[in-house]
């Protein structure tokens, strides 16, 4: 990772293609892991191009929020948690190999964006610890 990606969240860096959100969710090959209130569902494919090494979908349920601006509040700080620990996953990923990652939140209150932030970095940890033990 370079310093000018160290601490950025691109439009490259987030999952925009219908093709691989339903892969993602409905293809057999995604796996998912629980810190709550997020669970994170991810997949490994194969890196084509110049894609980033991970690529990134946060979903808020209209069911735990009704109001948007709850919602945006949670989609901003996961995805701020993700921009500072995402180095964990980079650094281990191989170069051939890249990750699509769905954040999801499954609870119906707010948490301070520490506790957020922890969160997100454990279930980034434990993702790194699960990629470096595919490769052996």
């Amino acid at each position: 990772m370079s310093a000018s990606d160290a601490l950025t969240l691109g439009k490259e860096e987030r999952i925009s293609s219908r093709k691989l959100i339903d892969m993602l969710f409905n293809g057999g090959q995604s796996r998912s892991m629980v810190a709550f209130p997020l669970r994170l569902v991810y997949m490994e494919n194969v890196r084509e191009g110049a894609c980033p090494p991970a690529q990134l979908l946060v979903s808020v349920p209209k069911r735990c929020f009704k109001r948007a601006v709850k919602r945006n509040r949670v989609k901003r700080q996961v995805r701020e948690a993700y921009r500072h620990h995402k180095h964990l996953i980079w650094n281990v990923l191989p170069a051939d190999r890249q990750l699509a990652l769905a954040f999801i939140w499954l609870d119906d209150r707010l948490y301070d964006t520490a506790e957020v932030e922890q969160r997100v970095a454990s279930l980034m940890e434990r993702l790194a610890e699960k990629v470096t033990g595919s490769q052996r």
